[in-house]
């Protein structure tokens, strides 16, 4: 306990506390997340915090439940961080001095604690219960709890169960987890963002990791096997064989730089309707070399075209937009979609996104991207972090895509269907846009 010094990553995970009824710490393998848990846990059941504790404190004795997936994974995890090797309690994260009489085993299985007693700061007696997720929803229900530590990823009935034990005391969850079950919907309450203002998120990388120098990741992760790399030492949802967009993102990620004014330009937006939000991106082509680059991105839930045209309007008064046929749907009683956003002074192409045979098959434009992706052809700025949440969850179930946080990656689709027109921007003055042969049929203004 007294040698605890927490990584910045861990640190951000305690001050969550304050604020967050449920957090998460998604983690790859062996970087401290059970330790960080460890540590806050017997803090909350002792009462002590040192003077940098950040988090929330308990200033009175509190009851909490600690579960992992088994029995075995209970005792060898969570109840070897918090009181130590069986029949060395006190060698964990809880002193020995802390522990009122030794721990209360479990029946059936060998060296397994069913709960124990720890004395608080105020004078009172917390109790740390041991639970298996296995048990079932059922052996979840009937008590009132301050928290509970969810060490590793918890079906989601019993995750819910677990929220209503916190209900009537005002408490919190928390979960550290390396998320190898994939998007699963206790995932997706977090990933790749917070569900609801009360939940929480910190993704922890190996490079957060101070233990490990530069050589010894290397090593590390050249060990796990590919598919595996991103949630063993990076906390990102394993999608196995189903992830689409495969490619490592350090093959595709730049860092920013200012784009030649020369490059032709084009956004693209896809329409946000009911729990999917508003999304827009900006792509440049490099037409010599033929590399797209993926430059800017926006995402907002509200819909409120206005409110977007005015923000989308920032990256070029001259920039036109893609956008899907469902623009064409009506806004209620009123026009078109794609008219409100004309009528706000965005320049919307006048008819809506197909390959240039025509068509728009989400199918095609993921497997052209894909192919530029593997080829060194598309290039997004390392900052867009809405784009790289959806790439790193983008994946097909039963194989089928799963269409859902997605709307980045929908946006910018429209682009790669509708690259054709793609142009320099207005003012950029060049021999091409004087010789220029292909004329674009969907702009407002051909033939003025």
């Amino acid at each position: 306990m007294a040698a605890y010094l927490p990584y910045p990553k861990q640190l951000e995970f305690h001050r969550q506390g304050i604020e967050k009824r449920e957090r998460a710490l998604l983690a790859g393998n062996q970087l401290g997340k059970t330790l960080a848990a460890g540590y806050e846990t017997q803090g909350h059941a002792t009462g002590e915090y040192p003077p940098w504790w950040p988090g929330r404190k308990f200033h009175r004795p509190t009851k909490c439940w600690v579960a992992n997936t088994n029995n075995e994974t209970t005792r060898d995890n969570p109840q070897r961080v918090l009181l130590g090797e069986p029949g060395q309690w006190g060698t964990g994260m809880i002193p020995r001095s802390s522990i009122v009489k030794p721990p209360t085993m479990a029946r059936g299985f060998p060296d397994l604690v069913d709960h124990v007693q720890v004395r608080h700061a105020s004078g009172g007696i917390s109790v740390i219960q041991f639970k298996a997720y296995e048990q079932g929803r059922l052996r979840w229900q009937g008590s009132t709890l301050d928290f509970i530590w969810y060490d590793e990823e918890p079906p989601d009935d019993v995750y819910q169960e677990g929220l209503a034990r916190i209900t009537a005391t005002g408490g919190m969850t928390f979960m550290t987890m390396t998320p190898l079950l994939g998007m699963s919907d206790v995932v997706a309450y977090f990933y790749p963002a917070p569900s609801n203002p009360t939940r929480g998120l910190v993704m922890m990388d190996i490079q957060d990791a101070g233990h490990l120098d530069e050589e010894e990741r290397a090593i590390v992760v050249a060990g796990y096997k590919p598919h595996e790399r991103d949630a063993r030492s990076r906390g990102i949802p394993l999608l196995g064989s189903g992830k689409i967009f495969d490619i490592p993102q350090s093959q595709i990620e730049v860092a920013a730089f200012d784009v030649p004014n020369m490059w032709p330009t084009l956004g693209g937006v896809d329409f946000g309707y009911g729990d999917h939000p508003f999304a827009g991106v900006k792509v440049s082509w490099d037409r010599d070399n033929d590399v797209l680059y993926m430059t800017h991105e926006y995402k907002e839930p509200q819909a409120i075209p206005s409110l977007h045209a005015s923000s989308l309007k920032h990256w070029g008064e001259s920039l036109r937009f893609a956008w899907p046929h469902d623009g064409l749907r009506e806004w209620g009683e009123s026009s078109p979609m794609v008219d409100l956003y004309r009528d706000e002074g965005l320049r919307m192409l006048a008819e809506h996104s197909t390959f240039k045979r025509g068509g728009y098959s989400t199918e095609a434009v993921v497997e052209l991207l894909r192919h530029r992706m593997q080829t060194g052809r598309f290039k997004a700025f390392k900052h867009l972090d809405s784009f790289w949440q959806e790439v790193s969850t983008y994946h097909r179930k039963d194989g089928l895509l799963v269409k859902e946080r997605d709307d980045i990656l929908s946006a910018l689709y429209k682009c790669v269907m509708m690259l054709r027109f793609a142009r320099i921007e207005e003012g950029v003055r060049s021999y091409e846009a004087f010789v220029q042969g292909d004329f674009d049929p969907f702009a407002e203004d051909y033939g003025h």
